[in-house]
């Protein structure tokens, strides 16, 4: 027979294994609460990030839109650049026309790139006279000119590898002129012009193999 203080040591051995596992399946769903918790703040905090993110760039977007356009005479947007205009043909730049510049704009930039082929970069202008309306076919600059992807410098005609591909000139119209040399890149170019810029217009040439 099993004395008194034995089952008193029995008893207490599982009250105290009950509450242990108590304790613990308590701290455990605890545990997993707090990690739900935590994860879900998480995604909030991801979501919030992304939508600031987004906002700002329609933001940004929406900033430097406005009356200002560039044209050509060559082609109309979103159509066919001729093929002189490409290293099919004479490798020549195409007529551009400035319209509607913003009083308070300073100078020009001009950057052209392919769309479709990681923003290659095949002309970059700078510090044209806000009082430039335009380019004329084959134009011999005296403004400053980056180099472009082909590595020299001036324009270098739309030359895609198969398909047709989009090719974007950007027109921007900014407040200050550059302090950029001859020979810049267009990262350089959009570091130097970053704050300054007032608006903003595109053109959009195809042309394909």
């Amino acid at each position: 027979m099993i004395n008194s203080e034995c089952q008193n040591y029995t008893f207490r051995y599982l009250v105290n294994v009950k509450m242990a596992k108590s304790s613990f399946i308590k701290t455990l769903s605890n545990s997993i609460m707090i990690t739900k918790f935590m994860n879900l703040k998480k995604m909030m905090i991801l979501i919030i990030i992304l939508l600031t993110i987004i906002s700002t760039g329609c933001i940004n977007e929406e900033k430097y839109q406005g009356d200002m356009k560039i044209l050509s005479s060559a082609f109309e947007n979103n159509n066919e650049i001729p093929g002189k205009y490409t290293c099919d043909g004479d490798d020549i730049s195409p007529p551009l026309d400035f319209q509607d510049i913003p009083n308070d704009t300073v100078s020009l930039v001009i950057i052209m790139d392919d769309i479709d082929a990681n923003n290659f970069v095949h002309w970059l202008i700078w510090n044209i006279p806000s009082n430039i309306s335009g380019f004329k076919e084959n134009v011999d600059l005296t403004y400053p000119q980056g180099r472009n992807n082909f590595g020299y410098i001036g324009y270098g005609g739309p030359c895609p590898p198969s398909g047709i591909h989009h090719y974007r000139f950007t027109l921007y119209a900014i407040d200050i002129m550059l302090n950029l040399q001859d020979g810049a890149t267009k990262q350089e170019l959009e570091e130097a012009m970053s704050g300054h810029i007032l608006e903003k217009a595109e053109l959009i040439g195809l042309y394909g193999r």
